[in-house]
């Protein structure tokens, strides 16, 4: 099938999958139309082959728990959830000889804004998560897994535990698995919808019956995770990747990309562009090429700024973005995060008070409560932005507004506080003069509507 070819299906289905030009094809969402999501189909495209590959099914000897990790090391795979951690490194972790139950933890929580892509990677193809799991058990010695899902994708979650349900009638999950001394039990479990939950100690919280709301770390969920016992977390689009790096060996993985970032990764692009939806394109890829993937700024218009990776990564302005790759690094160097991947555009008619504003709102209202500087920092931050965007804003605000920032920032338990903080000291630091045009000026457009 022609790049073209999937192209078109994909925009039918909502997912876009692209070719850099070096014809690297996708690993995730290659060939897929919508309606092959099942075991059959997945089959049909190589599915379970790395899994057959690691317990000696395909005619081998089969790969040990330390070749299966040293092959993951060996890819520069990095998790695709927001922290860009080293796969490989995180699994090594995980104590193998420890003589009780251990757990292995699916981060299906998106609740990001902007961030769209684990969602439709268990829609369109769910059994790449499954095996992908299935190995990571297998590398670390566990025998339970969760695949945790957003509260508020009720469809999604069916057709996962759909797919469990083929995968554990083929022999693929459960005890023996293909006739090995491998077995391994996965199930999923439906989340409350809160953005909270994605915080991996929120999540194991959560998943413990309890109220979302993340722990104090040290320790780490590696040796206190889970009912109290080691616990390996990684992304969905992480364990997504796995199954092709184990087919295809781990220096092919990191040549699709390039060094200390390698393989595929899926954006998800919305805003102002043209074709949002997610596309998956080698680790590396110029960010101008993917905006011409997109589209193009949509209607023609000047691009301003873009978040690249998620509402609480800084925002960037046009003419920095437009130097960067799309790989942790570049991103990194240039002042903000690569994070989930989701590369929100925005023109040169967006208010970049108003943009704040909504993301401020956001922040304050999902902070679980647990620390000071969050639950006070965020409300307070969200309601000075308030009060410049209805006109009423003081000449002291902005510096008010970073002191707040600096007074969360670092200061919490877990990162939501820097996620509140982080998108407003670069939206102040990167378009201060309109903040100070809104606030000498007023805005009488803002004001009327108030």
């Amino acid at each position: 099938m022609s790049a073209e070819q999937i192209l078109s299906q994909f925009k039918a289905t909502g997912v876009q999958t692209c070719f850099h030009d070096r014809h690297i094809s996708p690993q995730i969402f290659a060939n897929l139309d919508g309606s092959n999501w099942r075991l059959k189909d997945y089959e049909a495209r190589g599915g379970y082959q790395a899994l057959r590959k690691i317990l000696g099914k395909d005619g081998g000897e089969g790969l040990t728990q330390d070749q299966v990790i040293a092959t993951v090391k060996e890819s520069a795979l990095r998790g695709r959830g927001g922290a860009g951690f080293p796969t490989g490194l995180k699994w090594s972790f995980m104590p193998r000889q420890f003589p009780g139950q251990k757990y292995l933890v699916c981060n299906s929580d998106e609740g990001e804004p902007g961030t769209c892509k684990d969602r439709d990677i268990m829609q369109y193809n769910p059994h790449i998560v499954i095996e992908g799991m299935a190995i990571a058990a297998y590398a670390m010695g566990i025998s339970v897994g969760y695949n945790y899902i957003h509260g508020e994708i009720f469809g999604t979650y069916e057709r996962f535990e759909e797919a469990l349900e083929e995968a554990r009638s083929a022999g693929l999950l459960g005890n023996n698995i293909l006739g090995s001394n491998y077995s391994f039990q996965l199930h999923a479990s439906h989340g409350f919808g809160a953005y909270i939950c994605g915080e991996e100690t929120a999540l194991l919280e959560s998943l413990e019956g309890k109220k979302g709301q993340p722990r104090f770390k040290p320790p780490f969920p590696a040796s206190f995770g889970l009912y109290g016992k080691p616990t390996t977390i990684n992304n969905t689009e992480t364990f997504a990747a796995v199954p092709w790096i184990i087919r295809n060996g781990g220096q092919a993985y990191l040549e699709c990309g390039k060094p200390n970032n390698g393989g595929t990764k899926i954006y998800s692009v919305s805003g102002d562009v043209e074709r949002p939806g997610n596309y998956e394109i080698p680790m590396g890829t110029p960010f101008s090429k993917l905006l011409e993937l997109a589209g193009g700024v949509r209607k023609g218009r000047t691009l301003k700024a873009v978040i690249p990776g998620g509402s609480s990564a800084p925002v960037l302005p046009a003419d920095i973005i437009m130097q960067c790759t799309m790989d942790y690094d570049s991103i990194a160097k240039a002042g903000s995060m690569l994070g989930s991947g989701a590369v929100i555009v925005m023109d040169d008619s967006r208010s970049m008070v108003e943009s704040l504003l909504r993301l401020s709102y956001f922040y304050s209202h999902e902070s679980c409560g647990q620390c000071t500087p969050c639950r006070e920092g965020t409300g307070w931050m969200w309601r000075v932005i308030d009060r410049i965007w209805r006109g009423e804003g003081k000449a002291t605000d902005l510096d008010l507004l970073n002191s707040v920032a600096d007074n969360i920032q670092g200061r919490t338990i877990c990162a939501l506080g820097d996620a509140a903080a982080m998108p407003v000291r670069a939206m102040i630091k990167h378009f201060r003069p309109e903040f100070e045009a809104l606030i000498q000026n007023k805005n009488p457009q803002a004001a009327a509507h108030a």
